[in-house]
């Protein structure tokens, strides 16, 4: 497919969970010409309100998302899905003189996006279904601790409890000897959307203290119990197909959450080991940003309270080289 000429506009507000991208997206969105697209693979699910901290319907009402509210909560949502979601609405945003912009800290939904699908090994049955048997008897994060000693790369990028990246990262390691990020692209391509070439700019949120940022995101998941966080677990598991097992629940907080309600970990467990989840989250994203097009983002610094004002002047000055 030949690539058209003339770049249209596409912009990334993206950082660790809990430095304010939504909020300052929304900000941002009530006074220009912005066309808000959730790169947040949690946001994604219906009924993950509280725990995904999820605008408000007034909040939406006032700065509509896409990709928000999109699937059940027992559907499994992948990177492959986003792209071909985002692509959609992006190139409905051109349509009607918008600018569409992606918000969310999702890395593998961004970097399929904006990096393209690589086209990775075939699965091997006979790797995987090792791997699973050796799952159900040591436990996920066992496995993830043999990524780790396997290809330590792919480790710090994917969740303990993220079973299905896990297994797949294994397998390519085992099948090709090669780490799965070495079937990655690059990113430093130019970057296009069904042909269409991208002028890009990218906002990165960044703590200007990581303690504070740790002191912050306690304190969120500390509002989300305040807010009814157990009620929102306690009636999603009335649900008759949705398991642990299914991709929503196995995010943060709500994996604790039904481990909790299982009696599997005790009220004090479940909240360390979801702030500590969360952390550990935020650690990842932080690490991917350093490097990924880390010559051409534009980092600001969040310190207590969200940076309207300079992301006004990015904005700013985005709008007035692309329009």
């Amino acid at each position: 497919m030949s690539m058209s000429a003339n770049p249209r506009p596409l912009l990334v507000i993206t950082g660790p969970t809990g430095i304010g991208k939504t909020d300052l997206a929304m900000a941002l969105g009530t006074e220009s010409p912005l066309r808000v697209i959730s790169a947040d693979s949690v946001m994604v699910y219906q009924h993950l309100d509280i725990g995904s901290a999820k605008p408000t319907s007034e909040e939406l009402a006032a700065c509509p998302h896409d990709l928000i509210d999109l699937v059940p909560p027992e559907h499994p949502f992948d990177a492959g899905q986003f792209v071909a979601h985002a692509e959609t609405f992006i190139r409905s945003a051109w349509e009607y003189g918008q600018v569409p912009c992606l918000v969310g800290g999702t890395i593998m939904y961004l970097k399929s996006l904006l990096d393209g699908l690589d086209a990775l090994p075939a699965a091997d049955p006979v790797i995987r279904e090792q791997i699973r048997s050796r799952a159900e008897s040591e436990g996920w994060p066992a496995m993830h601790a043999w990524l780790k000693d396997l290809d330590s790369e792919a480790a710090a990028l994917i969740h303990p409890n993220h079973s299905s990246r896990i297994e797949r990262a294994l397998e390519v390691r085992i099948v090709t000897g090669e780490s799965i990020c070495s079937f990655w692209s690059g990113g430093q391509a130019d970057t296009s959307i069904g042909g269409q070439a991208v002028d890009l700019s990218v906002l990165a949120l960044v703590p200007s203290d990581r303690e504070q940022l740790k002191d912050r995101l306690n304190r969120r998941f500390d509002s989300m119990l305040d807010r009814g966080f157990e009620a929102e677990v306690a009636a999603l598991r009335q649900r008759p197909q949705l398991t642990l097992e299914c991709p929503s629940m196995r995010s943060v907080g709500y994996r604790q959450m039904w481990q909790y309600l299982d009696g599997d970990l005790s009220e004090i467990e479940m909240k360390e080991q979801a702030k500590a989840s969360t952390r550990q989250l935020a650690k990842r994203q932080l690490t991917w940003l350093r490097s990924w097009r880390a010559d051409t983002n534009t980092f600001i610094e969040v310190s207590d309270s969200i940076p309207v004002e300079k992301g006004k002047a990015w904005l700013s000055g985005v709008l007035d080289r692309v329009l």
